[in-house]
């Protein structure tokens, strides 16, 4: 199961992503990624990933994309933490 809610106030949009981040969810992701970003209308554009229970290898290379567009991201959690730092680090590394 997968859920993508997006709330917003006049400083963030934010993509609130519940259940398991895995394909075919990953790409719908960042489908609506690319739509709430031609929306933000100068907010900053927030994933926030508290309740996500599991991330595949697809997931992972979206919110790589993701970040590597400017997606700032949120968590809670110590397994997402650290995937999360692990993306981090691989996005530093391609520069």
């Amino acid at each position: 199961m997968f859920k993508i809610s997006i709330t917003e106030n006049d400083a963030e949009r934010r993509l609130v992503l519940e259940g398991t981040l895995v394909a075919p969810w990953a790409g719908e992701l960042e489908n609506v990624w690319h739509e709430a970003e031609t929306r933000r209308d100068g907010r900053k554009l927030v994933i926030d990933l508290s309740d996500v229970t599991r991330i595949s290898p697809e997931g992972e290379q979206v919110l790589m994309r993701l970040m590597e567009s400017g997606a700032k991201v949120a968590c809670d959690g110590i397994f997402n933490r650290h995937v999360l730092k692990q993306l981090y680090l691989r996005c530093r590394a391609k520069r």
